[in-house]
């Protein structure tokens, strides 16, 4: 019986399963389906005391916020976070001082002397997240020696980089914690909903403060050399053209452009009207002001026939209508349109800049909050080289468009995401890629950027590519013979380690950063990286990897894991592709994909799956070695690198048709996906412990590779027979 579904509900029940076209396509659009293309989400970030630290966890030094505090007082912080699925979830904190947490008004957790000080070492704490809004509260009081204040937030900020938001009415849609001053007492009515500041027994900072309208000098500040933007769109709901009245008057320099085109100026300040012609919808007003002897900025009066001002871009936590971007010099030329896509950091000889609403210190920034579109992470990189190389074999533009504007979003947004790290000390959006500090977080969906920027440029992308090529060869760490290892882990558990994994997650990246540059050291590098591999975790008697070596112990592991021997032969398979035959590694590097290829044909199992202990048939089927193991397969048998050619023939079809009976559904969902993982000594724990999940990205993409390989396989046999 199939431990997944019944074989009814089965993709090969079905009659086109077939056709292996057929299985490609209902994948691909059941994923995209469940992940639309949504952008980012653009909010209100306010100066403030409380921010993120690199690691996505919020900082609260109130010691250094408030140094007046006294004993016996109490400083509380509130936010709240929204949560699509009830769940379990491990946060960290760090307590300075005295701290008491509280979640949907309970407490959940109360600091003890032995957990405070500067030195204390930061708790997982789990809580049960409820589905929608969740509200979070700390109370901080003040420790022996002064002490006080806390760290709070998320223990995953690979994969789950928590923003948390302001949690007030008043606030709705803002970034970022509230906060008190130093109370005398405490708080008898923790918040534990949404409601308005006024509701509470407490006054909330930081302080909302907002300009008068165009007022550039409240924002900027008094200056006579400066230059800034104000950026609106008139809103005409009429449903026919009306003309556009924008009168009002100017204490500066300023030039009006409307749709990109300048058509008003006014050179020396004072009153000024401007007659356009509105069309329905909305239409982008922008005003570029220059300080003056007068002052710096203008006024506009209302505009009449049912037409409006209203923000250019959705910002929450926001309700004003005009978007500001400055101070630049003013006898600068600049074109304001490369900041209106809202991924651009302005830059000048005094510093850099992004979008800012009327209120001094409330900052525009860009959020990603969809959970795979736009994401920028390793296993989404084998996902869409699935999904890219299925749109070319079916001609299918609207899948090859999904992949290279999801790609193009990181890169796009890569300049921006470095800038706002630094300045907010954790990006937004792109947070692997603003932060590489392992293989995982570049070359893995590195490789696809490089093949999606063959399909169309897309914006940013060689700054990224190059980056990830100086992380690889000059950054990562490795052993005294050059071999990449892993000497600080995400965990301590996986400080000084070398994973099979990593090969994946640099040897395609070399091979496609040697193909668009010409430079063979990345291709050397690439088959040097997988025999030194070999060195350290191949197991000679069964012709398989092992998947992790404990560089501090000097040992391999000896766990055969499915996918991590799927890995290194997928990334065996890629470097063949390019390798040139007179390459000095050829031979070595086509001998041990021959070596693997026998090992891996030998253990698969019964129904056409492997298992995910490759030499524990008890162990449950795993679909994304089972893929991999296809991929390379089909390919070797099209390329001639087997000798023997039939028995992998055999291996490929009967793997094909154990996934259609027993991992696809007839809804394109995909099963038995061993998730992210650790790593052990021991066999058991991926069998017992490292469970499967239901449509995982680690298994998504290469399945569907594994179809189109072996769709191209039986093809070029046809034509050979």
């Amino acid at each position: 019986m199939n431990p997944y579904f019944d074989p009814a509900d089965s993709m090969a029940s079905q009659t086109e399963s077939g056709s292996i076209p057929h299985v490609l396509s209902v994948m691909a659009q059941r994923y995209i389906g469940d992940n639309p293309p949504h952008g980012p989400v653009y909010r209100v970030t306010r100066e403030s005391g409380i921010r993120k630290l690199e690691h996505h966890v919020y900082e609260f030094p109130v010691a250094r916020m408030f140094p007046e505090m006294q004993e016996g007082q109490y400083v509380y912080a509130w936010a709240k976070l929204w949560i699509d699925q009830a769940q379990d979830f491990i946060f960290f904190i760090r307590c300075h001082g005295p701290v008491r947490l509280f979640h949907n008004g309970e407490k959940r957790f109360g600091s003890s002397p032995a957990e405070e000080g500067a030195e204390a070492a930061p708790l997982k704490l789990k809580l049960s997240l409820t589905r929608g809004w969740n509200h979070f509260v700390l109370e901080l009081a003040k420790g022996a020696g002064g002490a006080c204040g806390a760290e709070f937030g998320t223990s995953n900020r690979k994969n789950k980089p928590f923003h948390f938001l302001a949690p007030s009415k008043e606030r709705e849609g803002e970034e970022g914690w509230l906060y008190t001053a130093p109370l005398e007492r405490q708080l008898t009515d923790i918040p534990q909903a949404t409601v308005s500041e006024k509701a509470t027994e407490a006054m909330w900072l930081p302080v909302v403060n907002r300009i008068d309208q165009g007022r550039l000098d409240q924002l900027f500040g008094n200056r006579s050399d400066a230059a800034a933007y104000a950026w609106t769109t008139v809103v005409n709901k009429t449903g026919s053209q009306k003309q556009a009245v924008i009168r009002g008057r100017a204490n500066s320099p300023l030039s009006i452009q409307w749709q990109g085109r300048t058509v008003h100026s006014v050179l020396e300040g004072g009153e000024f009207t401007v007659m356009l012609e509105a069309p329905p919808g909305s239409s982008e007003l922008l005003i570029r002001c220059s300080a003056g002897e007068q002052g710096w900025g203008f006024q506009l009066e209302p505009l009449q026939g049912g037409l409006e001002l209203a923000a250019p871009r959705k910002v929450h936590g926001y309700s004003g209508s005009w978007l500001y971007l400055g101070p630049f010099p003013q006898e600068e030329e600049t074109d304001a349109s490369a900041y209106l896509s809202m991924d651009t950091v302005a830059s000048t000889g005094e510093g850099t800049f992004f979008w800012m609403t009327d209120q001094p210190g409330a900052h525009v920034r860009p959020f990603l909050e969809n959970e795979l579109f736009g994401k920028w992470n390793y296993p989404l990189g084998v996902t869409l080289s699935g999904l890219l190389e299925t749109g070319k074999l079916l001609q299918r533009s609207d899948l090859i468009d999904y992949v290279t504007r999801h790609v193009e979003f990181a890169t796009s947004t890569y300049a921006y995401s470095l800038w706002d790290r630094e300045r907010f000390g954790a990006a937004g959006l792109n947070n692997q890629l603003s932060h590489i500090d392992s293989l995982d977080d570049c070359g893995s969906f590195g490789a696809l950027a490089i093949t999606a920027s063959r399909v169309r440029p897309l914006k940013g992308a060689s700054h990224v590519f190059d980056d990830i090529a100086e992380y690889i060869m000059n950054v990562q760490d490795r052993m005294e013979d050059g071999a990449l290892y892993r000497r600080i882990g995400v965990s301590p558990n996986m400080h000084n380690t070398m994973w099979c994994d990593d090969m994946y997650m640099s040897v395609p990246f070399l091979c496609r950063y040697a193909e668009l540059t010409g430079d063979s050291r990345y291709i050397d590098e690439a088959a040097r990286q997988l025999l030194l591999y070999k060195k350290y975790l191949f197991i000679p008697e069964r012709s398989i990897m092992a998947h992790v070596f404990d560089v501090s112990k000097g040992l391999a592991s000896k766990a055969t894991w499915g996918r991590g021997n799927g890995w290194v032969f997928f990334s065996l398979a890629v470097l063949l592709g390019v390798l040139p035959e007179t390459h000095e590694r050829y031979d070595p590097v086509l001998a041990f994909y021959r070596e693997l290829a026998e090992g891996y044909r030998k253990l698969q199992g019964r129904h056409g799956l492997w298992h995910q202990v490759l030499i524990d048939h008890e162990s449950y089927e795993e679909a994304s070695c089972t893929s991999m193991f296809i991929y390379g397969f089909a390919l070797g048998v099209r390329h001639g690198w087997l000798e023997e050619q039939e028995p992998y023939v055999e291996a490929v079809l009967a793997g094909w048709q154990g996934l259609c009976e027993r991992a696809i559904d007839k809804r394109g969902n995909l099963y038995g996906v061993c998730k992210g993982s650790g790593w052990s000594h021991s066999n058991a724990y991926y069998k017992h412990d490292l469970g499967w999940n239901l449509n995982d990205t680690h298994g998504i993409g290469i399945v569907l590779l594994a179809g189109i390989e072996t769709e191209r396989m039986i093809g070029e046999l046809g034509r050979k027979s």
